[in-house]
């Protein structure tokens, strides 16, 4: 595995004031390829650390995306906590917060500040809609930005209720945006160029994320619809059922579209004329459904996936995360990791899916209690 000290971002320093989702994904994502990442919390702490699941006191949710930092926890109202986290600040490469716009200038923390007293430093806020414009000021949830940016549009069956994303897309999408932004940025400075901001607003980092429905729209002047699990371009391309349940198979292209016609033994699909091209198998997709389901009632999920499999189709059962987690492929790439939280609770972790040249990133299994740091770092800089 990588060691810390090899990783890419060894020796940079970052302080971040950042709860909930996505200012910590960011964070933790630069802490995973060698950042020293200071986390600065309300006394209180992060509102995460009372999320569910909690044992011994600390939260796993809390700790899924918040190892390797040190946890230093301030009342940032107080002039000489504002005066401990400039220090901080003014002793790192990168601050990240995300807050809504305006709140760290009026803790005296802003880039007003730090653009005269430190222009080197890599200043990334992480916000709902951004620094500039007429929603700037207006606060954020993940559900709520998933609404506001399209994706609820698309997302459920065609003639069911709005639904979200399962997973919290736009608010880690946006951590990831922040994350490559610094890395990019970084590199700029180490070249000698200047510090100065990133603006990430997670409604247009989610908009971002939804190339092909932006394209789809500016190419046809129309919404893109909710299809369920089907693909509006692609067919068979969605989840099927079978005699005990489903599973989904991505017939992409037409050299897979005759290898399912093979397996499922319906040569007549070939000469159809609502299946004979992509573009009218997705036009004709819910007939295709009807009749491919028709011949999948005949044998279990397992079956068909096995027949595909050999056939060249991709196919992939529905998992849930503990089938997901106990795939033969995650044990190979040794994303599930052990670790022990504050209070003594072993438990489990996915650690960063990235290898470098070959090598897993050996993370830090480190998971600060809140506040853990606050002294020593304070002696340190007071130091110095």
């Amino acid at each position: 595995m990588n060691a810390p000290g090899s990783l890419p971002l060894a020796g940079v320093k970052v302080v971040e004031f950042c709860q909930v989702a996505a200012g910590p994904f960011c964070g933790m994502l630069l802490a995973d390829f060698g950042a020293d990442v200071v986390k600065v919390e309300p006394p209180e702490g992060d509102a995460m650390r009372q999320w569910p699941p909690v044992h011994a006191g600390y939260s796993e949710n809390f700790a899924a995306i918040n190892r390797g930092k040190k946890s230093v926890a301030l009342d940032l109202k107080d002039p000489a906590a504002r005066d401990f986290a400039r220090a901080l600040a003014l002793e790192a490469d990168v601050l990240i917060e995300n807050n809504r716009p305006g709140v760290m200038a009026r803790l005296g923390l802003g880039w007003d500040f730090f653009s005269a007293a430190k222009p080197s430093l890599i200043y990334c806020s992480i916000s709902a809609f951004g620094q500039v414009g007429p929603r700037s000021a207006e606060g954020g949830f993940d559900l709520t930005i998933q609404a506001a940016s399209g994706v609820m549009s698309v997302t459920g069956e065609p003639d069911g209720a709005p639904v979200k994303c399962g997973v919290p897309l736009s608010d880690f999408a946006s951590g990831l945006y922040a994350a490559y932004a610094i890395a990019a940025k970084l590199a700029q400075v180490r070249a000698g160029g200047a510090g100065g901001t990133i603006d990430v607003p997670m409604f247009a980092t989610t908009l971002a994320i939804a190339a092909l429905q932006t394209s789809e729209y500016f190419g046809t002047g129309k919404n893109p619809r909710k299809l369920g699990s089907a693909h509006p371009r692609n067919a068979p391309y969605q989840a099927f059922r079978a005699a005990d349940g489903y599973f989904a198979i991505a017939a992409g292209n037409q050299k897979l579209w005759q290898s399912v016609c093979a397996v499922v033994a319906m040569p007549e699909l070939l000469d159809d004329a609502r299946f004979t091209s992509t573009t009218l198998r997705a036009q004709n997709q819910v007939a295709l459904k009807d009749l491919l389901e028709a011949r999948f009632a005949n044998a279990k999920a397992s079956e068909w996936l096995a027949k595909f499999r050999d056939a060249g189709v991709p196919g992939a059962p529905i998992n849930g995360y503990a089938e997901a987690l106990a795939d033969p492929q995650s044990v190979a790439l040794g994303l599930v990791q052990s670790i022990a939280l504050p209070g003594g609770r072993v438990t489990k972790t996915v650690g960063c899916p990235v290898r470098l040249d070959g090598e897993a990133i050996a993370v830090s299994k480190r998971y600060p209690a809140l506040g853990e740091d606050t002294v020593a770092l304070r002696q340190a800089v007071e130091g110095k």
